[in-house]
């Protein structure tokens, strides 16, 4: 557990406290906020400046993105990156990580989520609360498998990818970069054209 160090979280949103409370919980005691829309928050958090003030902070802080947005969060990250910053990969004590699984950096994980044996998190990944990436999976980078979302054993998603909120992905189907599979839908086949997926089965929408 990391003790009495700073992070600075980049998105003071709802996502923002999620990030911020599995901060709190992994140790760390001072959290911050930069944000471009959002100037204060209510939570006893402070927003102390915009993103292009990060620089401020890279000499003391960890950093991490609060920002659904998956290309959005790539931007930034890979900017971040470039300024120096030291990114942080957060995972709540209730998640399961099971043996020999890998996770990028600047990935956060939520609680009750369940990563199985074998599997690989990209960088900049969202695991939602309660989603499930099962054993030997591929995670591409910037990927966000939102809340109850669920890959069966040996699914590849590739970059940027979008599985919404109570998507099914079965067993050893591909989704392509930057696809989206919209809520409650069920993967049968290979997705190997970006677009949005939807249905039971999904299909693409036209």
């Amino acid at each position: 557990m990391i003790k009495d160090k700073q992070l600075v979280i980049v998105g003071a949103g709802g996502h923002g406290s999620v990030i911020a409370d599995i901060a709190r919980l992994n140790g760390y005691r001072s959290i911050l906020f930069l944000d471009d829309a959002c100037a204060e928050r209510a939570d006893g958090y402070s927003v102390v400046g915009k993103v292009e003030d990060a620089p401020r902070f890279m000499a003391d802080s960890d950093f991490i993105l609060a920002i659904g947005n998956n290309a959005t969060r790539e931007r930034l990250q890979t900017w971040l990156a470039d300024q120096g910053a030291r990114l942080t990969t957060l995972i709540h004590p209730n998640a399961v990580i099971g043996e020999n699984v890998t996770v990028g950096t600047g990935t956060a994980i939520m609680a009750g989520a369940v990563v199985n044996p074998g599997a690989a998190i990209g960088d900049g990944v969202i695991l939602n609360t309660c989603s499930s990436v099962d054993h030997d999976c591929r995670v591409g980078d910037f990927v966000h498998i939102a809340v109850g979302a669920h890959l069966c054993g040996t699914v590849t998603v590739g970059d940027g990818a979008f599985i919404c909120a109570g998507a099914t992905v079965i067993n050893n189907i591909s989704v392509c970069k930057g696809a989206t599979v919209g809520a409650g839908a069920v993967v049968v086949r290979d997705i190997t054209e970006k677009g949005t997926y939807v249905g039971v089965p999904a299909r693409q929408l036209v």
